[in-house]
């Protein structure tokens, strides 16, 4: 079990961390969200999201799947987006406004409202420093018989959209694996992710799969999507081996990883599998 010292460091490591790649991720979000819509709809479907409802997004980031799930509830719901980066939330409340029965609030589990009939939460529980705590507060904030529908990533090397480009990057500066704690892939295993909401009071537990069809323009794009959306470590690991992040050498290796997914007109197809958990407070 974590200390608390070491969560909140983990706390606001993860909060500086999507403050900086804040506006990378929003340069790309019409590119990802092509593919990535697919997953706030059927988190949306398995969450049984409908008409009135009252609908928490945990971990948001720029607004999804708190929009997909808006739309759903109308204006006789209400939708509440919860994420640590204030920078993030601030892009959410930009590409919310003008809907009406849509909020977004700063901070983790601590600022979560109660009474909600259904959680939703697309790649942010494996980020979490205390897991079994979160799962215990998401379930708390739910009404009896409340739905909780929550994306994962599968193993990096069936997530190439996301962990081809950071491996590239991790190579080229010879860096170790990263070790066992909160990160992108630590509920990859699909008992793990049945048995820890299971653990936190959940019943009727399922997991099923979604294989997510990313797609970009061309390899050049794949190279900009990587270095667009790089943690501030690693960029500048970068800049201090290579004088700065998109140096040639840099380019040249994430394009030539993303040559092995080369399709027909030049696009590059990055199909990457996604682990989806619904469970019943």
């Amino acid at each position: 079990m974590p200390t608390t010292g070491e969560l909140d460091r983990t706390r606001a490591e993860q909060t500086a961390t999507w403050d900086a790649v804040s506006d990378g991720w929003l340069a790309w979000t019409e590119d990802f969200e092509r593919a990535a819509a697919a997953v706030s709809a059927e988190l949306v479907r398995l969450g049984g999201v409908r008409a009135g409802q009252s609908v928490l997004d945990y971990g948001t980031g720029l607004g999804e799947p708190a929009l997909t799930a808006a739309d759903v509830v109308g204006p006789t719901g209400e939708v509440v987006g919860v994420d640590l980066s204030p920078r993030m939330v601030e892009r959410a409340r930009e590409r919310a406004a003008g809907r009406p029965g849509v909020r977004f609030l700063v901070g983790g589990a601590e600022v979560v409202p109660g009474g909600h009939d259904v959680v939703l939460s697309r790649w942010v529980l494996p980020l979490a420093g205390d897991r079994p705590g979160l799962l215990r507060a998401l379930r708390a904030a739910m009404r009896p018989g409340g739905v909780l529908a929550a994306a994962v990533w599968g193993p990096p090397a069936e997530v190439p959209m996301i962990a081809l480009g950071f491996g590239v990057v991790s190579r080229l500066l010879a860096l170790d694996p990263p070790p066992p704690g909160p990160g992108p892939f630590s509920l990859a295993d699909p008992e793990a992710l049945r048995a820890e909401p299971a653990a936190a009071g959940f019943r009727d537990v399922e997991v099923t799969e979604l294989a997510v069809d990313f797609r970009l323009a061309s390899p050049d794009a794949f190279a900009g999507f990587t270095l667009d959306v790089l943690p501030p470590r690693p960029r500048a690991a970068l800049r201090a081996r290579y004088g700065d992040e998109r140096h040639p050498d840099v380019h040249r290796a994430l394009v030539e990883a993303a040559g092995r997914y080369l399709v027909d007109g030049g696009g590059v197809r990055l199909p990457s599998r996604c682990l989806l958990v619904r469970a019943v407070a």
